[in-house]
């Protein structure tokens, strides 16, 4: 027809549909543009010029056309949907809405404008609209398969994640080659942690379509919960691969090396994700603590002040957790956790409210963790379920974490009433089982920290809950009700900074098992890597707490102390090379710095006896490790900050009374350092008071702990009982 007719824009304009249709945009665009230059009175091309601009991303020029489209054919219900389209690409979401619903009011029976109408509204969290939207486009056309499948990505947002499988059933049985809701399957099942299912959905979609970067992101993600790490960096690989500017795929790419104790590697990941996507939410502070795990301090300083006020901007800047090392304010730790927890757990409206229960004869306590397990937690934990009076409390473990069968978990699992797995239930059904069992009290021992699912107190397990030893600081949600702590570590003047009521115990807040096992082995100083003679101070807190700050008064601390070295955990052979650079830069040679591997824990406390003196860090101070230094003998030197995680150590020296290791300033705690190093009668007397000490105060008695902590347990349920709302509560020996 062109050829003998060249100058034909019906052809031209037709032509360019095709063109558009089978994926030739800018050779569709060409054509259609021949045809509004020949004729330039048709709406319909202008209609379609917008479609293909559109789909080449040239959103502002689509938006054009379709206004041009539309003011040739003030009725043109198809326009108004196209332009609605281009105003949701340019993230103009009210004015796509009004758009669509202009194209409704023209033509009420246009299921696509329904269809594309749940997608702006999904955008604006109008979730309930949006589920709406998509009702009514099925209704008109009950074999839309794209609708059921966006139908089940809004059901999955509002935690309807069995409603949400079906929809993609649905989607599927009328479109059995449909990649994409076969990935989204795999999201809900992920949720509802049917991983083995999901990995297979996503299989699916993968060999309908092999190309689908996505679908092996998702799959990478469900891999990594399974703890099949090195199969999920391989799914992260390929997504990346076919999309090289996947900036998600590279963040959990470098979460899953961080789980594999390769920090190098993801760091670099990380700084991948951020070359792309510079404002990838709560990322910086990930890699920024990444870089500490390393001790690469490059900027440390200009960094940790852009993450402050990121922060203080109320920018989705990172995790609460890195938080604590980075920071000594206990109001940006604070909002950092508000932030979070606002945009990743909110408060779940799934379930219904609480119902009261009538008083049990015993209060049921449900603990909640992954690290039933050779964990440090348990170590702290195991004489504690143990000595619960089974005449007052009854006890329930929820297990999220794997099963290693291992003595510890042996133990702990023997000590509950009902110990329960929950690993492949999803968090609304943890805490759909728990309400169920009547639990009163939730513990969550967990907080932010690895394998936490936080999102399990959100709907509200039990009508008291409480954040426990697993997280130092506060949560930042009102679904928890109480923090577990004592006088040393939230003074009354920092009340304010929890959003939880606080619950002080008379001593410590940490809780000690009495039974913990230190190895008869004598190490020498030899096998340990340690000079034979000379005064060794050692610090055991992993790398990451060691900031600049704290090791420049370490180095000083050296130079006054002839033939003293620093022993230190080696975390990573980077970290390792990066303080013995630091150290050199400082003045100290770092032939003085000696890392120590792990090894199992009776024989790491064993090798405390070997060292003279534990000094410790600041923002964030030794928490179990100090427990494990004063429990094998080793005096342990503190200086207090102001956050919960900068004055656990003090909690831990006032418990068993060596209130005179705990210094108030930076200056004070190097004086002490250097003089308990010099004075060897000082180090001697004190080393005395800790052997004397250790057995016959606080710190170390479980079953005067576990009274305590009863006690407080006993005053939330009584408030609780009598329809008063959580107060402080103030438990005394």
């Amino acid at each position: 027809m062109l050829t003998i007719h060249p100058q034909h824009f019906d052809a031209l304009h037709l032509l360019g549909v095709i063109a558009y249709q089978t994926g030739n945009h800018a050779q569709a665009l060409g054509l259609i543009d021949r045809a509004i230059a020949i004729y330039p009175n048709n709406a319909a091309f202008y209609s379609n010029r917008g479609n293909a601009l559109l789909a080449l991303s040239r959103s502002d020029e689509a938006l054009d056309s379709y206004d041009r489209a539309i003011k040739l054919k003030p009725d043109y219900a198809e326009a108004y949907f196209n332009r609605g389209n281009a105003l949701q690409a340019l993230g103009r979401l009210g004015e796509a809405l009004d758009s669509h619903d202009r194209a409704l009011e023209i033509s009420p029976d246009f299921a696509e404008v329904y269809n594309n109408r749940g997608l702006v509204l999904k955008e604006l969290k109008r979730l309930g609209e949006a589920l709406d939207s998509y009702d009514r486009a099925i209704k008109l056309k009950p074999d839309y398969a794209e609708a059921h499948n966006n139908r089940g990505l809004v059901l999955k947002e509002l935690q309807r994640l069995g409603e949400a499988l079906d929809s993609y059933e649905l989607a599927l049985k009328l479109k059995p080659d449909y990649a994409k809701a076969y990935n989204n399957r795999g999201d809900a099942l992920q949720d509802l942690k049917r991983l083995d299912e999901a990995l297979d959905s996503y299989g699916l979609a993968l060999k309908l379509k092999p190309d689908y970067a996505e679908a092996y992101y998702n799959r990478g993600n469900a891999l990594k919960v399974l703890k099949r790490l090195d199969e999920a960096l391989d799914s992260y690989d390929r997504a990346l691969k076919i999309k090289p500017d996947f900036a998600e795929a590279y963040n959990n790419r470098g979460n899953a090396l961080l789980d594999l104790e390769r920090p190098d590697e993801a760091l670099a990941s990380y700084d991948h994700a951020l070359k792309i996507k510079p404002d990838f939410e709560f990322l910086y502070g990930t890699w920024l603590f990444t870089k500490m795990k390393l001790c690469d301090w490059s900027d440390a300083e200009g960094q940790i002040a852009e993450l402050v006020g990121r922060i203080e901007c109320k920018t989705k800047a990172t995790p609460p957790f890195p938080v604590l090392a980075l920071s000594g304010s206990l109001a940006l730790q604070r909002k950092a956790a508000e932030l979070w927890v606002n945009d990743n757990h909110p408060a779940g409206h799934a379930l219904p409210a609480i119902v009261k229960c009538a008083r049990h004869r015993k209060i049921r306590i449900g603990y909640y963790s992954a690290d039933y397990d050779n964990h440090a937690t348990a170590h702290l934990m195991a004489g504690l379920f143990e000595e619960h009076d089974r005449e007052k409390f009854e006890l329930v473990a929820f297990s999220f974490g794997p099963d290693r069968n291992d003595e510890m978990r042996k133990r702990i699992s023997a000590a509950f009433d009902r110990f329960i797995d929950v690993r492949n239930k999803s968090d609304k059904d943890i805490a759909l089982l728990s309400r169920n069992m009547e639990v009163d009290i939730a513990v969550d021992l967990k907080g932010f920290t690895q394998d936490q699912r936080v999102c399990i107190f959100s709907y509200r397990p039990a009508p008291i809950q409480v954040n426990y030893l697993g997280y130092p600081g506060t949560m930042g949600a009102k679904y928890f009700d109480y923090i577990i702590a004592d006088s040393t570590l939230i003074p009354n003047t920092s009340q304010r900074h929890y959003s939880e009521k606080i619950a002080y115990l008379p001593n410590s807040y940490q809780v000690n098992d009495r039974k913990r096992q230190i190895a008869d082995k004598h190490f020498s100083r030899e096998e340990l890597g340690l000079p034979q003679t000379g005064f060794v101070f050692c610090c055991f807190n992993n790398n990451y707490k060691l900031m600049p700050r704290t090791f420049d008064g370490w180095m000083r601390i050296l130079k006054q102390v002839d033939g003293s070295v620093l022993w230190l955990l080696e975390d990573n052979p980077t970290a390792a090379r990066n303080l013995r650079k630091e150290a050199g830069a400082r003045g100290v040679s770092a032939e003085r710095l000696i890392f120590a591997k792990r090894m199992p824990l009776a024989e790491h406390l064993a090798r405390h006896r070997v060292a003279d003196l534990f000094i410790d860090t600041l923002p964030c101070n030794a928490h179990t490790t100090a427990s494990d230094a004063l429990w094998a003998g080793l005096p342990l030197l503190t200086c207090v900050g102001d956050t919960f995680a900068g004055r656990v150590a003090a909690s831990l020296l006032n418990a068993i009374d060596l209130p005179e290791l705990v210094a108030t300033t930076q200056e004070r705690y190097e004086a002490l350092a250097v003089e308990l190093a010099t004075n060897t009668g000082r180090l001697k007397d004190i080393r005395q008071k800790l052997e004397n000490n250790r057995l016959t105060t606080p710190l170390f008695d479980t079953r005067m702990f576990t009274k305590h902590i009863e006690a407080a347990y006993t005053q939330m349920y009584e408030r609780y009982q009598a329809d008063l709302p959580p107060e402080h509560i103030y438990v005394t020996s």
